[in-house]
């Protein structure tokens, strides 16, 4: 038993900062006695492919464009050993983040995106106003026509290939051992624009995006005290990247790649900075 914590304080020794996570600054002893538990505090995610979308140049004219759908078109669902799930493995709330992206770009200086998602909901509240309004006395108190999309935008995530890559590397000696192994898969975004006078397609653009998975272990196997005492630790930890996160920034993405598009076939005209520089001293 004397030889147990010599090797106790070696593994604490090599484990180094303890591979379990560690919950951010708001998890203070005050914040325990006033709230009982810890709480991670949300933030927002700002991935590279927003701050390029967001610092975009402008348009010079903006389109006025629609999103009816945009849906996993995958059929893939969540990967378990041993077990049957019936969850699916990309979110379904894509159609979302492409018109979040559209109305990111350029701060809002690119596309003038009309609600086509929640059609029902916008027409039935229209007559609802219709009806609470006297048309009759006044014109001027009847509401808007609603704006027509020059271009939608359709398409889906195409594609969630699972375990296109992996591997890993460990090593043991004298009862020590250490491993690491990672995981690579891969989800496709297909983004295309349709023409709403002739039906053309006129934009069609596919991008992906890797989705890693890492993982690590220590462990301890070992016999002391004349072969009589077994130490047995073990320690690790897996991360996943988020997949919504993935299909977020491959939308993005697609959504960059598809004003480029657009701006070498001629259907827009990208501001460039000089242009931009000039407006503004006029």
């Amino acid at each position: 038993m004397r030889l147990l914590y010599p090797w106790l304080g070696l593994f604490f020794i090599l484990s180094g900062c303890s591979s379990i996570p560690v919950m951010n600054d708001t998890c203070t002893t005050r914040f325990m006695q006033e709230f009982g538990e810890c709480i991670e505090l949300p933030e927002i995610v700002q991935l590279p492919t927003y701050e390029k979308l967001l610092n975009f140049p402008p348009a010079e004219v903006m389109p006025v464009v629609a999103v009816y759908d945009f849906k996993d078109l995958t059929g893939q669902r969540k990967r378990r050993d041993n077990l049957a799930d019936f969850s699916t493995a990309v979110t379904q709330g894509s159609t979302e983040l492409l018109i979040d992206a559209l109305k990111t770009a350029a701060r809002g200086k690119w596309f003038r995106v009309v609600e086509r998602h929640g059609i029902d909901n916008l027409v039935r509240e229209r007559q609802i106003v219709r009806s609470t309004r006297d048309e009759k006395d006044d014109e001027n108190k009847g509401i808007q026509s609603l704006l027509f999309a020059g271009i939608i935008f359709e398409g889906g995530i195409i594609g969630y290939d699972s375990n296109v890559e992996s591997g890993g590397r460990g090593a043991r000696t004298l009862g020590i051992g250490t491993q690491q192994s990672y995981r690579r898969d891969v989800v496709t975004v297909s983004l295309r624009g349709i023409s709403t006078l002739t039906g053309e397609i006129l934009l069609n653009v596919q991008t992906k995006k890797t989705i890693l998975s890492v993982g690590g272990g220590f462990d301890v196997f070992k016999f002391v005290d004349m072969d009589t005492q077994l130490i047995e630790i073990e320690d690790g930890v897996a991360e996943n990247e988020s997949v919504t996160v993935a299909v977020r920034a491959a939308i993005e993405a697609a959504v960059v790649a598809v004003i480029e598009q657009g701006d070498e076939r001629g259907f827009w005209v990208i501001q460039r900075q000089g242009e931009i520089e000039n407006e503004k001293e006029l």
